[in-house]
């Protein structure tokens, strides 16, 4: 399995919009990739911060839906939130 990590930040005050968006738009969307097999969405809501991992079952999918996932982020950049990095990763245990 493969993981894409995205950072991102916002305005406190905003972060309910912000999670909305996740739970509305975002959520769906990542359902829909190929390959998709789980996401998890964490915020700080003090701090209007968080992060997303979203795992897919091998790098082609992960890297397949890239385009998709760049869509989300301009969907969350639509809020306020600033993307501040995104990573990808092998996953090497699960438990």
């Amino acid at each position: 399995m493969h993981a894409r990590v995205t950072h991102f930040k916002g305005d406190a005050a905003q972060i309910e919009q912000g999670i909305r968006v996740i739970k509305e738009t975002i959520v769906p969307s990542a359902k829909n990739m190929a390959g998709f097999k789980a996401g998890y969405w964490v915020v700080d809501r003090k701090a209007g911060k968080g992060f997303a991992i979203t795992i897919f079952d091998s790098e082609a999918a992960m890297r397949a839906s890239e385009q998709a996932a760049e869509e989300s982020r301009e969907q969350a950049a639509k809020t306020g939130t600033q993307i501040t990095g995104v990573e990808r990763y092998e996953v090497v245990a699960s438990a």
